[in-house]
């Protein structure tokens, strides 16, 4: 007996964030979507039986209609069954997204809900998915292990355990009654209580244990910055003798970090030919952490360049505190300015503040820099 079937998890649909603008938060939800459909051509090019999906599918119980609608209109064309398990962000509560009516009516037939603990669902003869769904935010035990208890192993059936959650060997949360054993799991494992498990919640693509039987998937399209290797989905070879687990990449939108040190106009002219270079400009979201001392003119520069990147950039962020790059005023930033009068000496009150320390040389250093900026412009 073999199968071969899609692992993924986590696609946490209706999810914002907080950097994007509204353009670049409609494209990046709208590819989470794509995604889902995408699956669909994977699952057929790699000849998949079945999709599981390790929990996380919407990112709560309280997305609007319009998410549920086009996510049950994504996986109708996808052409397998697909069985999704209810995990932390849309738990079985009493509130599930998947007892409300738009999923009810919408619901494509080859979709099913792992809802029931240590319930097989048949794919066919001899091929069996387990789910340990999450009934609430805070389950007081180890959900994986008490589907596992309930289980007898049975000749000639395969069996797919679908569980969500950090696992003992990553969590530092040891005291978490929720925590998945990963020795318990591997016994399991050994006893035939079931031939591999599917995890979800972590984002990266991470194989557990010692086994080869445990996975997580990662995310299905990029979620954040502190990911390893998401936009993933596994493709699974299964039978009772082993497993092979196979990535396939998915997504199409990446988180960057990108570090430099900028002291001098040429610092700040290689970050702009850096940043020109970096491709797919709009499914990239970038995290800048720069560091380094700059006057007034080459800040205001600087500013120009980042600018200009958050015109083309998904988003751009930066990383750590205003104190990693220092603005300080001389006098060579002013010389060609022509200043006199009342402006002239509100210069000079800002450059004061700007030596000083605290917030307010940040917001001194932040209206030279503008100052810079127009009277540039206008000349």
């Amino acid at each position: 007996m073999q199968t071969r079937f899609m692992h993924t998890s986590d696609w946490q649909l209706g999810v914002t964030r907080q950097f994007l603008n509204d353009d670049s938060q409609a494209r990046w939800a709208e590819a989470r979507f794509e995604g889902i459909r995408n699956l669909g051509r994977i699952a057929k090019e790699e000849k998949c039986e079945f999709i599981v999906v390790a929990g996380d599918i919407f990112e709560s119980n309280q997305v609007d209609r319009r998410t549920v609608l086009k996510a049950c209109d994504a996986m109708a064309g996808i052409p397998v069954p697909i069985y999704l398990l209810p995990a932390n962000h849309d738990p079985l509560d009493a509130g599930s997204v998947f007892n409300g009516k738009p999923w009810r009516d919408r619901r494509p037939t080859h979709v099913h809900v792992l809802d029931t603990p240590a319930q097989a669902k048949e794919v066919r003869a001899g091929i069996e998915v387990i789910g340990a769904p999450w009934t609430s935010k805070r389950p007081l035990t180890d959900l994986v292990a008490t589907a596992a208890s309930a289980l007898q192993p049975e000749p000639g059936v395969l069996r797919i355990m679908v569980g969500h959650g950090a696992v003992d060997q990553l969590s530092p949360d040891r005291d978490n009654p929720a925590v998945i054993c990963v020795a318990d799991a591997e016994k399991s494992l050994q006893e035939g209580r079931y031939h591999y498990l599917a995890l979800g919640d972590r984002h990266s693509l991470t194989p557990i244990g010692t086994s080869g039987r445990i996975f997580y998937s990662g995310t299905h399209e990029a979620y954040d910055f502190d990911e390893v290797n998401p936009g993933k989905v596994l493709i699974v070879d299964l039978s009772a003798d082993g497993v092979t687990a196979s990535p396939r990449q998915n997504g199409v939108w990446r988180f960057l970090v990108h570090e430099a040190q900028v002291s001098t106009a040429e610092d700040i002219e290689a970050l702009s030919r850096h940043l020109d270079a970096v491709p797919d400009k709009e499914r990239t979201i970038l995290k800048l952490g720069l560091v380094g001392t700059l006057g007034i003119q080459a800040h205001a520069r600087l500013e120009e360049v980042e600018e200009h990147a958050r015109e083309l950039f998904a988003a751009i962020v930066r990383s750590g505190s205003r104190s990693e790059l220092v603005v300080m005023p001389d006098g060579a930033d002013f010389e060609n300015l022509s200043l006199a009068g009342f402006a002239a000496s509100a210069v000079e009150k800002l450059r004061a503040q700007a030596r000083g320390e605290g917030a307010e040389r940040d917001k001194a250093a932040d209206a030279l820099s503008l100052l810079v900026r127009l009277v540039g412009r206008a000349a």
